[in-house]
């Protein structure tokens, strides 16, 4: 969560002093902005702590009222006002109003800059950002962790970390586990949507509110085969890394499934090497130390090649030392660069095959679609073999790839899978046109901008990146012109 304003008013050095009696001091402070305008509000977003000195106020009836509604639509955070400038102290309308309409209001000292409370936010901002990165990247060890003990474990554990409460269900929809126990009532209100995802032929998830809780139900397995279907409730909206924490819980729990499901011990190596690719087990933690044992060293490589019919190719014995098996219509080798599995494998299936560039464990999925690009490559030039290495690079090179279409995709997946997939995509692709600009990007849709304020909150919720990161944005949008020229 963002600083409040009631830790930006406890800054000692500020001396700032709250006029406002029984004004809420819980509200997050996202960021500050200073304007002397009469309504600023066409330029924030929500959320801000807006500093002015009234330089251009007019003096007349009902300014000051209607100065601090329009803030208060728009969702202002608190308004600092800084005296020995413009006025000598608070105009006495101002704190009316800000009382009577709820809005928190601070006086400034002309001792105290401007810039200095913006500086000490951003400060804030990023100590939170800090902090929450350590928190979740604790919470994904100790995910790791319990997935060592079963699948009950890591619900627990799930559990225990997001503060809310998560269902085990079987493929046929049975519950396994509850987290707590008494959440184990919760079971038959999902009964209906378990059974229409369970006969869904898109491995699609669903979310859901009921009773003041956010209910998302999400289902399980590996290689397409369907194992399971986890559901996670709370009472509050989860945030970025609580996502993040649900993400790995599912593919850890895909993999534990598939490994203890009857008959399926052959395909442990499928479950394992798709973990892997997803980035679901974190290699470098101690938890993982046996794991790292039996496992190529790094820096590794991913070598891919069509699917086999006959399936002999993943045991072939020149394979061995390597983690190979079938994923996603293709035959997708892991092994160490200096046992070069690209070559082997194209010694075992006579080619094509693409091999990705050398890396770690932590950037596998990047490699795997390195080696995709590459095949496509050996394929459309009959080559036994094509590395990355030797293809231009950069994703727009995928633009007019099948690979390229494949991670637009998987990209955006979340927004395609919903009933609203057309407005939504067409949100997003305005609000990056226009840089973000609200009137901007509602004008070109047609829609009031409080819709498509609407719409972009939901694709937030629904995408597991950060909207407000340039790189993230900048795949969204490539994204979104390879799904167009699709």
């Amino acid at each position: 969560m963002p600083p409040t304003l009631g830790a930006v008013l406890r800054t000692p050095r500020f001396r700032l002093r709250l006029l406002t009696d029984g004004a809420r001091l819980d509200r997050p402070v996202r960021w500050v902005a200073v304007s002397e305008l009469t309504d600023p509000t066409p330029y924030l977003e929500g959320g801000e702590l807006l500093l002015t000195t009234g330089i251009r106020w007019a003096e007349r009836a009902g300014t000051a009222r209607d100065y601090v509604h329009r803030l208060v639509e728009r969702g202002v955070a608190g308004l600092g006002f800084g005296v020995g400038v413009a006025h000598d102290k608070v105009p006495a309308d101002l704190v009316e109003a800000a009382t009577e309409l709820g809005l928190p209001l601070v006086e400034v000292p002309a001792s105290t800059a401007f810039v200095a409370i913006g500086k000490e936010v951003s400060r804030l901002l990023a100590k939170e950002e800090y902090e929450g990165l350590t928190r979740a990247f604790v919470a994904q060890r100790q995910l790791t962790q319990a997935a060592l003990r079963g699948s009950d474990a890591v619900v627990d554990r799930l559990g225990a970390e997001l503060g809310g409460w998560v269902l085990l269900f079987g493929p046929g929809g049975a519950l396994r586990h509850a987290f707590p126990a008494e959440a184990a009532a919760r079971g038959p209100a999902l009964d209906t949507e378990v059974r229409r995802l369970r006969g869904s032929p898109h491995r699609a998830s669903v979310s859901v509110s009921s009773g003041g809780e956010n209910v998302a139900i999400q289902p399980l397995g590996v290689g397409g085969r369907l194992r399971g279907f986890l559901a996670v409730g709370s009472t509050h909206r989860l945030g970025p890394d609580e996502r993040t924490l649900v993400n790995a819980a599912i593919s850890l729990l895909s993999l534990e499934l598939e490994r203890s499901t009857p008959g399926s011990g052959a395909e442990l190596r499928v479950g394992l090497l798709t973990a892997l690719l997803d980035g679901a087990v974190d290699v470098g933690s101690r938890a993982a130390r046996g794991l790292r044992a039996v496992l190529p060293a790094e820096p590794v490589v991913v070598a891919v090649a069509a699917t086999d019919p006959e399936g002999s190719v993943v045991a072939d014995p020149q394979l061995e030392g390597h983690l190979a098996a079938e994923l996603a219509g293709r035959v997708v080798v892991l092994g160490s660069v200096a046992d070069d599995p690209g070559e082997t494998l194209a010694r075992v299936t006579g080619g094509p095959v693409g091999v990705g560039e050398p890396t770690g464990y932590a950037d596998l999925s990047t490699s795997r679609t390195q080696a995709e690009r590459a095949l496509e490559s050996a394929q459309r030039g009959a080559a036994r073999l094509v590395r990355h290495s030797d293809l231009p690079g950069g994703f727009l090179g995928l633009v007019d790839t099948p690979s390229g279409t494949r991670m637009a995709d998987d990209l955006l997946a979340p927004l395609r899978d919903q009933r609203a997939a057309n407005d939504l995509l067409a949100s997003l692709r305005a609000f990056l046109a226009t840089a973000g600009r609200w009137d901007a990007a509602a004008e070109s849709l047609g829609i009031h901008r409080h819709t498509l304020r609407y719409r972009i909150t939901r694709i937030r919720e629904l995408l597991p990146g950060d909207l407000d990161d340039p790189d993230y944005r900048t795949e969204l949008w490539l994204a979104l012109r390879v799904l167009e020229k699709s």
